[in-house]
């Protein structure tokens, strides 16, 4: 899983012309909940911030977010944004247990190209991520798959897949992944 660092400070403004203020200065207004510790009113930098979202955009990323000198361990919750100036308005985070197992939805990449792709099939990719239940550290970026010996009419399950033996599956592993079919006339 995908590791990034990041540092915030404690707000001690409130309200709606106090957050404005605070947007114009350059900084993003947030909040840290969860793991039943208390909840942190913070303040990010706006443009390192937004380097790092874009930076772990649509993946699974565990950001150790630095508030004065502590290190906590969290998940970017919730990003809201202006639609008409696109621009940061809130971010929510959750503070996460490393040690916890938890789900996590990972995409799953097919390498290679199906041998029954050459002699008039059609690849069908039913599911392209996978449901899985780990330590946050031990979830993979992405789990590749090679579909290059698939003929027509074959399929991949995700029971064929090759997860990391510290993660478990959730959900039906008969589940078909892709198969190759003959095409409709």
């Amino acid at each position: 899983m995908l590791q990034v660092d990041m540092s915030a400070s404690k707000r001690e403004s409130f309200g709606k012309g106090a957050m404005r203020r605070l947007r114009v200065s350059g900084s993003t207004p947030a909040v840290l909940y969860g793991n039943n510790k208390e909840v942190y009113s913070l303040q990010l930098e706006t443009a390192p911030f937004l380097k790092t979202l874009f930076k772990i955009s649509r993946k699974n990323a565990v950001v150790s977010l630095s508030i004065n000198g502590e290190t906590h361990h969290v998940l970017v919750k919730e990003i809201q944004t202006d639609p008409v100036h696109d621009t940061l308005i809130h971010a929510d985070f959750y503070e996460i247990d490393m040690a916890e197992t938890r789900r996590f939805t990972v995409p799953v990449q097919l390498t290679g190209k199906a041998k029954g792709l050459e002699f008039g099939g059609e690849l069908v990719i039913h599911k392209a991520a996978i449901e899985l239940d780990g330590t946050p550290l031990a979830i993979p970026d992405v789990i590749k798959a090679d579909i290059s010996g698939l003929g027509i009419g074959q399929s991949l399950l995700f029971s064929d897949l090759d997860l990391p033996a510290e993660v478990t599956m959730v959900g039906d592993s008969s589940r078909l992944c892709a198969e190759v079919i003959t095409p409709a006339v």
